[in-house]
């Protein structure tokens, strides 16, 4: 049976494998990588992740009609929106799920939320407290801020809002904050509010696939729980930033890889004595 040092060295060949800048161009992380102003890399951004779902090429269709909608000025359309002027440029947009009305309260929600905050980097900072040592409190303070900060806000626009403490693994929102905390060639690394230590994986159905192929968790139902557990796991690898596994896990799913059967079956390893989620 193999070691979890071994474990760790071949998940940090496909992190290095799928960490590449080629990454992003099929990825909505293109889409930040197009603006150079922070401002508007992390409102766009926010939107790029909230609607990862489906086809990529559909994504990435979707989010440059978007930026278009907003001028290619993301950070100022939000932050000055004003309902009665600004609200044609939102009808008609729609994403699978995502509506012109999540658009049209979702975008004024975090303009109001951007005039307490500031940017969106203290909007989730201010929601952690320095004996936080992960970002879930960080982004059920978001979801939780977005949601109720115009009473008149509808309810449909919580499904849209992963919150930890409804159970979710919040794979939108983890993703987002690994692209504007982590450096490397592929994520942003334009916050320093949140530390990469602090990142919890972002854990969706390929990464979840490939995570259990691996032995390193149990559970079989994809959620903040199973979120806790692997990224413990992956804080026992890399303590400074155990996100970037998350290259290693959706990686290989994405893209149809097989894992090395060294690991997979009756070879997985033993991660029991592993330290119990942080």
């Amino acid at each position: 049976m193999p070691t979890l040092d071994e474990l760790k060295e071949y998940l940090d060949t496909l992190v290095e494998r799928f960490e590449q800048r080629a990454f992003i161009d099929e990825d909505p992380i293109a889409i930040p990588h197009g603006f150079d102003d922070p401002r508007d890399q992390e409102v766009i951004g926010l939107y790029a992740a909230l609607l990862a779902w489906g086809r990529r090429q559909t994504i990435l269709n979707k989010l440059e009609e978007l930026c278009e909608r907003m001028d290619y000025e993301p950070f100022q359309f939000v932050r000055g929106f004003d309902p009665d002027r600004d609200a044609e440029a939102l009808e008609g947009f729609v994403h699978r799920t995502f509506q012109p009305i999540d658009a049209f309260w979702f975008t004024k929600n975090l303009s109001a939320a951007l005039a307490q905050h500031g940017t969106v980097e203290r909007l989730f900072a201010d929601h952690l407290s320095p004996d936080d040592d992960h970002v879930g409190p960080a982004i059920q303070g978001f979801s939780t801020t977005i949601l109720s900060i115009d009473p008149d806000t509808p309810e449909r626009l919580r499904k849209h809002l992963a919150r930890p403490e409804a159970g979710s693994a919040c794979k939108r929102l983890n993703m987002y904050l690994r692209w504007m905390v982590r450096p490397g060639p592929v994520d942003l690394d334009i916050w320093s509010a949140i530390a990469p230590d602090q990142l919890m994986l972002p854990l969706d159905v390929h990464s979840g696939r490939q995570a259990r192929a691996l032995g390193l968790i149990e559970r079989k139902s994809n959620d903040w729980k199973a979120v806790r557990r692997l990224t413990a796991v992956c804080q026992h690898f890399c303590p400074s930033d155990p996100a970037r596994y998350d290259f290693a896990f959706f990686g290989p799913g994405a893209h149809d890889v097989s894992l090395d059967a060294r690991f997979t079956g009756d070879n997985q390893v033993d991660a029991s004595s592993l330290p119990t989620p942080r």
